[in-house]
């Protein structure tokens, strides 16, 4: 591993289709990685290792590989552009340093593209951009590129323009060096191209462009400003250093065109990645607490400084756990010990991988700012950190969105039981965003995720990867509930069991949150006098456990603020059990004193339709509850349409829409939040 100045760790992010894959492909071609292109439309994609994903033609689950470039060591992600794995982009943005966010050229910015750009600010992930696809007919990279600006977060760069449209699509000019990239033909893989002057014919459009890049640059940049303010030519080079700092700092995304499946553009895209993506000493160095005092730590990319990495992805198959991590500080060696604060074990690390989608090449060592794979370890978990045990940090891991669709499993006979049990919690222990839980009225096995296709892969990976027979229900909706008001209620315990007595009582008070999320726990000063401190810790325990299974409903609650108001204890009867079944009765009498208030998950839904169609689907909008929100005629020929719906109506939308528009409309969609039942639904799904 060479010079840490001559490493990038990027992403490939985008909206599903928009070509991610067909990228990585090329990449993987040009930079020698492979001797072969892989087509995601013959399901021979490299990077879609995956059955499902060569099946599907869609990338599920993120891959890493790395590369070399120009004596640059590039370690790469792609990952997924479906809602339903957002998880894999959010976890890889976490660790990574840069990404390349691809566009599609006739659509320009989708609802994804606006999910994983925001994901990337989170997570002060420096960007380019990439308009994909300008070979298809409609495609148009000024709208592409002014559907940046128009919805983005940061001022889209233009520092390339392509040479002709569509078919006529030959190549790109490079507006920083003033040159030409012109590919001899589409026959070929894409290796050969001229570099040249700039046509005749776009030799004025080419200009205007440069002077509004180096404008654009010299507002945002000291040295190209007094270079530009003394009427100056801005030479290549001082360009070159003006739009990495602006790109490092996050104040501008520079653009970047071709077409990945047609073989132009890659070339120049990589060339970017090197010039204008950060290296990990030029990002600032992770920050972090101290386990024991909270305290805060920042770990430098030095490979001299104390270990410490974070535990983005692990991946289950039948031989065991896989755990990818980013090495921040320090150096990690085969057979190395690391320790998990989490934990507070230390474990030992068995073989160090550096990845390639499903092939591992074995390694000895893997200093600070690189992402590595290992096995050997048991106990690590997704956002957990690893470090020395004499200089422990812990840093904050991805958060992940909530679940949003539930079915239930069980095992087609009672010997797969506990091998049923062992793989759901191996699929749980890699996927943050799929949960796992018993109903305590049905005794069944609930399974949640991020959507249809989230649990239908999973539940295919359960049948195919670790070979186990099961019975599936049909998806349905995870709801949630709250309280209209507030509201009183008293639970009590008293009863003989194995001839003792046990009593326990919690009064208690509910009342609504401002906001959607979590539920709060509090203690009046006299409940704290009234039931001694010996009994806090169960009556709290009780109450959580409560919020999570849906006090007496079976829905979680959530936006409520649970008060402990007093209660009543013996001093000779009184257990932690008694209490714990007295709060959960109180809770329950206190929510249906406030009045129960369901609550069901809305998605954020965008459509792009051909206009002849919009008609059709806004009324099939408007039968599944739908407010629309938006509607913006295109220049193609097509409608964009926007909505929120609830997700209980979307079920099965894929094959409306494509019956409605002859399979010539696309949509996406992503959680947005939760809202009200309307009173009729609610009566009957309660």
């Amino acid at each position: 591993m060479s010079d840490i100045r001559q490493t990038r760790n990027i992403g490939i992010i985008a909206h599903i289709d928009a070509g991610k894959t067909t990228v990585t492909e090329r990449i993987l071609y040009y930079t020698g990685k492979e001797h072969r292109i892989g087509e995601v439309h013959e399901g021979g994609a490299t990077m879609d290792w995956m059955e499902e994903e060569q099946a599907r033609g869609i990338t599920i689950t993120a891959a890493a590989t790395a590369i070399e470039w120009a004596g640059y060591d590039i370690n790469l992600i792609d990952t997924p552009g479906h809602v339903d794995f957002t998880a894999e982009v959010e976890r890889s943005l976490r660790v990574l340093d840069g990404a390349v966010v691809v566009f599609d050229g006739v659509h320009g910015v989708e609802a994804q593209s606006e999910t994983v750009w925001r994901q990337a600010d989170r997570y002060h992930v420096p960007r380019i951009c990439f308009v994909n696809k300008l070979d298809r007919a409609g495609a148009s990279f000024e709208r592409a590129v002014d559907s940046i600006r128009k919805r983005l977060s940061k001022p889209p760069v233009i520092c390339q323009i392509p040479i002709g449209l569509e078919r006529e699509l030959r190549g790109v000019i490079d507006l920083v060096e003033q040159k030409a990239y012109v590919w001899k033909d589409d026959d070929g893989q894409g290796e050969e191209f001229d570099v040249g002057p700039i046509p005749a014919e776009l030799q004025e459009d080419a200009e205007l462009n440069r002077m509004e890049l180096v404008g654009a640059i010299a507002d945002l940049d000291d040295e190209v400003a007094e270079q530009y303010l003394a009427d100056e030519p801005v030479g290549a080079e001082l360009l070159k250093r003006g739009l990495r700092r602006a790109t490092l700092a996050g104040k501008i995304a520079p653009v970047f065109c071709g077409s990945a499946l047609r073989n132009k553009g890659v070339q120049p895209l990589l060339d970017a990645v090197v010039a204008y993506l950060p290296s990990p000493v030029d990002v600032p160095g992770a920050t972090g607490q101290d386990p024991k005092t909270g305290a805060p730590l920042e770990r430098p990319c030095d490979p001299d400084a104390p270990f410490a990495a974070l535990v983005f992805k692990s991946f289950a198959d039948r031989h065991g756990n896989l755990i990818y991590l980013r090495v921040y500080s320090g150096q990690l060696k085969e057979n190395g010990h690391v320790f998990n604060p989490r934990v507070s074990k230390g474990e030992k690390i068995q073989q160090l991988y550096r990845m390639h989608a499903a092939s591992r090449e074995r390694i000895a060592v893997v200093p600070a700012g690189n992402i590595v794979a290992v096995t050997g370890l048991k106990f690590a978990r997704t956002g957990d950190t690893l470090c020395a045990k004499a200089a422990p940090v812990q840093f904050e891991p991805a958060r992940f969105p909530e679940t949003v669709i539930s079915m239930a499993i069980e095992p087609k006979s009672s010997a797969d039981r506990d091998r049923l049990g062992e793989v759901l919690e191996r699929l749980r222990i890699e996927d943050p965003t799929f949960d796992v839980r018993e109903d305590a009225e049905t005794g069944q096995t609930i399974i949640s995720g991020m959507g249809e296709l989230h649990l239908e892969v999973l539940k295919n990976r359960m049948l195919r990867d670790f070979q186990v027979p099961a019975n599936v229900g049909s998806p349905r909706v995870s709801y949630r509930q709250t309280v209209a008001k507030g509201g009183r209620g008293s639970g009590t315990f008293d009863q003989e069991t194995a001839n003792k007595r046990q009593f326990g009582k919690v009064d208690m008070r509910v009342e609504p949150l401002a906001e959607l999320e979590g539920a709060e726990v509090e203690w009046t000063a006299s409940a704290q006098i009234a039931i001694p401190p010996a009994f806090h810790s169960a009556v709290e325990r009780s109450l959580e456990e409560a919020a999570r299974s849906g006090a007496g409903l079976g829905y979680p609650l959530i936006g409520i603020k649970m008060t402990v108001l007093g209660g009543a204890f013996s001093e000779e009867d009184s257990t932690d059990l008694a209490f714990e079944v007295a709060a959960s009765r109180g809770i329950d009498a206190a929510v249906e004193a406030a009045g129960r208030v369901l609550l069901e998950p809305i998605m954020n839904v965008e459509i792009r339709t051909p206009n002849d169609y919009v008609g059709e689907v806004l009324g099939d909008l408007n039968r599944r509850r739908a407010m629309i929100s938006g509607t913006e005629a295109c220049d193609d020929g097509t409608t964009q349409l926007e909505a929120t719906v609830p997700l209980s109506e979307m079920f099965g939308y894929v094959g409306t829409l494509r019956s409605l528009t002859q399979g010539r409309a696309a949509h996406g969609m992503e959680p947005t939040g939760y809202q009200a039942v309307p009173p009729e639904r609610s009566r009957g799904l309660i």
